[in-house]
């Protein structure tokens, strides 16, 4: 992606990714019984709709799609094996999110609504745990994997480089996880 790409990306792909989130939860709130084929089907929906609007090349509304189901997919890896919730995930301190990004986000990880075990076996083969700058990401700590600074996003953001080092790569960070031995 060239640089003036980049920018134009960037002033919608925040507020998008977060639209496509919305139309995520509501659709999942309608279907009541949350399978994996219906959250990626609401996440198939909600890339058609984002291209159907004419706001987004096909090729950016698949990118905010695919970075949607890595985030949801993290999410729901870090709840099976944890039991932990959003908080201790986003490592933030709830207050400082937007309350309606918590909720949705709540509404799509509800352990009783979803069978996370089977979500995180299929989802399984999908690399969630690295970040690259420039990606668009929801609230959380990354951690930078050349130098180990530490950077706290507190909405939906695209990722910078690092402060530190000026290195693309990271991973999430959060509190108890992986479990160690």
């Amino acid at each position: 992606m060239t640089e003036p790409e980049r920018h134009h990306l960037s002033g919608q792909a925040l507020k998008v990714y977060d639209r496509m989130l919305e139309r995520v939860q509501r659709g999942l709130a309608e279907a009541g019984d949350v399978t994996v084929d219906g959250v990626r089907a609401e996440i198939a929906k909600a890339i058609e709709v984002e291209y159907a609007l004419e706001e987004m090349t096909r090729e950016e509304a698949d990118l905010l799609g695919a970075y949607l189901t890595r985030d949801l997919g993290h999410l729901l890896h870090f709840i099976d094996e944890t039991g932990e919730g959003l908080e201790e995930w986003l490592q933030l301190d709830i207050s400082l999110m937007e309350h309606q990004l918590a909720n949705m986000l709540f509404s799509i990880a509800d352990k009783t609504r979803l069978d996370t075990l089977e979500l995180n076996q299929k989802l399984a083969n999908e690399d969630v745990s690295h970040y690259i700058s420039g990606e668009v990401a929801t609230a959380g700590m990354f951690k930078c994997l050349n130098c180990g600074h530490m950077t706290c996003l507190t909405a939906t953001s695209h990722i910078a480089p690092c402060e530190a080092c000026n290195s693309h790569y990271f991973e999430r960070v959060t509190s108890r996880w992986p479990k160690e031995a």
